[in-house]
């Protein structure tokens, strides 16, 4: 027997239109550098979208179509977000931080044939141009040096201004009822190794993505709320935020380029946002700003934390500041929300703190388990440690192959069953708390044993004078692997590495201590701010850290 239940299908266009009339008053507030913001309704934001949808399907862009963004974060990229998918086309974010190749090769894999771009992006991408057969047009919104533009000879995309694309167009669009389950985003990995993966998010997983978002167990978003969304768009949908909001009428701070650690204490200051989100090296370089030039962040009642663990010692120092950092776990595969660490009900902050500081409790959207060697499956009981892997409506089931490929599913990431492999290595409580040890590729494999390289990390970053430590296998006569540890000090620390091991002595069995130390100015990053560990490996092999030896 089938439910009687009217068969609505879940869209982004119906996000679009419940956020520009039922929240028509919240507002993106686009920091500008400059004394006032720029800012914009919910409704006027809508109104705007459809004008951007009747201009890209002016330019041909047809259903099923990939359009890129290569913006910052701020209210354009907000409305297109909200217009391509709703028109029919797919919304493709494309990372500004990758190498020139890697981002010609996601470009012509998607086959793009519009890219809005912030003018203050061209430098960055003009030199692509000639590589890129499939881009016929190119929108360009904001201030920036269009000169770049000049030598674009007539085979290359035809140079629109966003402002007068727009201009004069209607301010209402007949949304096409499709299938949810059509492509509605798509992002792909860093391609950290090999190529990039694409990842096609639909309009369902998104939709239902943005209610667990909005979850009191997760994010717990109203409209009471302003968030300021400094994961990058471009960076799995910016965590869900853009949609999420839109749906409950949070009001959103935009950033735009203004990244550096003192215009957000100032923006912080200023417009008073309730919560917060971004990856770890972003609130540690914002506590050394506030630190050194005091600001009032009271305002923030929550940050979320996550692309990479947060250490406990950054948590609280957040803590002494009335902010409090909530850790999430999730990747580009999982649209990303997978856990979110809110402690049980009715617990002391004491009681808490074993809870805050792992990755978090799993929503009813996502399954878990735990794959342990030889295919065999590990029970939930906070020891049994594998390699998690998930599924849910909201979670990747293959990869994007490309304009008229197939989807793929490398046995790597997919089980044969169809789970998602995540790489990650990890322990799960009982009540469902993940607890991660490292990535599969990170963990140090040293005489048999295991050594996490993320809980010697966390326990040197608890040391008052580093900034940061990345720890990594080197090879090892003896042992096979042995961690190395690179640290960062802070200007004029009196630490060194004799101290640091000592220091980690009272946290670290005594056969996990490093006993290769190096000193960097700062520990390499990816496109989106997570450690990149293969760099200093790479650097190790290549001899070019001075290492120095502890036995």
């Amino acid at each position: 027997m089938l439910s009687t239940m009217q068969d609505v299908p879940l869209l982004i266009s119906r996000i679009l239109t419940h956020g520009s009339t039922i929240h028509g008053k919240s507002q993106v507030t686009t920091w500008t550098g400059e004394a006032e913001p720029q800012r914009r309704s919910f409704a006027e934001i809508g109104a705007r979208a459809a004008q951007l949808a009747h201009a890209l399907r002016e330019l041909g862009v047809e259903d099923g179509q990939a359009a890129g963004t290569l913006m910052w974060n701020n209210a354009e990229h907000v409305e297109a977000y909200l217009a391509i998918p709703s028109m029919g086309a797919v919304l493709h974010t494309l990372n500004l931080r990758l190498p020139a190749e890697q981002l010609i090769w996601i470009v012509n894999h998607a086959a793009d044939r519009v890219v809005i771009v912030n003018g203050s992006l061209l430098p960055l991408l003009a030199p692509l141009l000639p590589h890129l057969p499939t881009l016929e047009h190119l929108v360009v919104s904001g201030p920036g040096d269009r000169s770049v533009l000049d030598d674009i000879d007539g085979a290359g995309p035809q140079v629109h201004e966003y402002e007068e694309l727009l201009a004069g167009r209607p301010t209402a669009y007949d949304w096409p009822q499709l299938d949810e389950r059509q492509a509605a985003a798509m992002c792909y990995t860093s391609g950290t190794t090999g190529d990039p993966k694409g990842v096609v998010y639909s309009h369902r997983s998104i939709y239902l993505h943005s209610m667990q978002v909005n979850m009191a167990e997760s994010m717990g978003l109203t409209d009471q709320d302003t968030t300021l969304v400094v994961v990058p768009q471009f960076h799995v949908n910016a965590w869900g935020l853009p949609h999420a909001t839109f749906m409950a009428g949070v009001s959103m701070l935009m950033p735009d380029r203004f990244l550096q650690p003192a215009p957000l204490a100032d923006m912080i200051e200023r417009e008073k946002p309730t919560h917060a989100a971004a990856v770890p090296t972003i609130w540690q370089g914002l506590l050394a700003e506030v630190t050194a030039r005091p600001r009032d962040l009271t305002s923030m009642r929550r940050v979320t934390i996550g692309g990479a663990a947060c250490p406990p010692s950054l948590m609280e120092a957040y803590d002494k500041l009335g902010v409090r950092l909530c850790h999430a776990w999730g990747m580009t595969e999982t649209s990303p929300l997978g856990t979110m660490s809110n402690p049980p009900a009715g617990l002391s902050a004491e009681e808490e703190w074993p809870y805050r500081i792992t990755q978090g409790r799993f929503p009813a959207g996502v399954e878990a388990r735990l794959a342990g060697p030889g295919g065999a499956f590990l029970p939930w009981d906070g020891e049994s440690a594998g390699e998690l892997e998930v599924r849910g409506p909201w979670i990747a089931g293959a990869y994007f192959g490309g304009a008229g490929g197939d989807d793929f599913r490398p046995a790597d990431k997919f089980s044969p069953d169809g789970w998602l492999r995540t790489g990650d290595v990890g322990v799960i409580s009982p009540d469902g708390y993940l607890t991660l040890t490292d990535r599969a590729k990170d963990v140090i494999k040293s005489g048999g044993e295991w050594i996490s390289s993320q809980e010697l990390e966390n326990a040197l970053m608890a040391h008052p004078e580093v900034v940061e430590a990345a720890v990594v296998a080197v090879p090892d006569d003896k042992w096979g692997e042995r961690p190395l540890a690179t640290v960062v000090l802070k200007p004029g620390a009196t630490a060194d590495y004799a101290a640091l091991k000592s220091f980690l002595a009272e946290k670290i069995a005594k056969w996990q201590l490093p006993e290769r130390w190096a000193l960097i100015e700062s520990v390499p990053k990816t496109s989106v701010g997570k450690f990149d560990k293969k760099v200093i490996r790479r650097q190790y092999a290549d001899g070019e850290l001075e290492v120095t030896e502890l036995r």
